[in-house]
């Protein structure tokens, strides 16, 4: 996992959030756990709130289905509808992939680099 991102922060549930623009993903770590990528649906759109845990959209690989969650709350400003289309590109860039932007709200409670690597090596 060394090549996770230092500008980001991480939720345990597996989402990053660059604070810099706002941006969400799915970290790489769930991406591996996930296997490859398959499906992908963005349940909210611009001009929605969403809520830090809520649901923002739903993953489908060849292992598995999971729900990705908000790792903060605000205002979703901007949705990256050409993942829909290609999944498959959060399998080769984690965090090039980025599912919608939110405005409006620090990254309160989320952890940085160090610390999400520790979580992500305690779960095996």
């Amino acid at each position: 996992m060394s090549d996770t991102p230092s500008n980001l922060k991480y939720a345990k549930t597996d989402e990053w959030f660059d604070e810099a623009t706002g941006k969400v993903g799915l970290s790489d770590y769930a991406q591996a756990q996930l296997s490859d990528i398959v499906f992908l649906e963005i349940t909210v759109g611009v001009g929605d709130t969403v809520k830090a845990g809520g649901v923002i959209a739903s993953v489908e690989s060849v292992k598995a289905a999971s729900d990705v969650l908000a790792p903060i709350s605000g205002k979703v400003v901007a949705v990256n509808e050409d993942l829909t289309s290609r999944p498959e590109n959060i399998n080769s860039d984690a965090y090039g992939a980025w599912l919608i932007q939110i405005e409006g709200s620090a990254a309160v409670g989320l952890l940085d680099v160090a610390a999400y690597e520790a979580y992500c090596v305690g779960r095996h």
